[in-house]
């Protein structure tokens, strides 16, 4: 049997997510290109200039994984409910996996 695996690396190289399942791959990979313009925004406008960049990485991450909802408080509605299942505690490096859309 073949099984291929998909290991998503941030910027530093540093993996992130190791997985067989090519959508979650790319959504994760996705979802770290959004957290590097996200910070880049931030530091370019310099809001939060004190803020530490293991913290900056922290918050934009989280907000990129949670792009829809933070559309939808931008659009004046309020967020979706989050399934308990979603409510783990953050890996180590405080980024959990991705769920692919579907």
């Amino acid at each position: 049997m073949i099984e291929i695996e998909y290991i998503v690396k941030d910027r530093n190289g540093v993996e992130r997510l190791r997985t067989t399942d090519k959508k979650a791959a790319d959504a994760y990979d996705k979802a770290l290109d959004n957290a590097d313009r996200l910070a880049q925004l931030l530091r370019d406008d310099r809001v939060l200039p004190e803020l530490p960049d293991s913290e900056m990485e922290e918050l934009t991450i989280y907000l990129a994984r949670n792009a829809r909802n933070v559309e939808r408080i931008l659009k004046g509605k309020d967020p979706e409910p989050t399934p308990p299942d979603d409510r783990q505690q953050p890996r180590k490096d405080n980024v959990a996996p991705l769920k692919a859309a579907g």
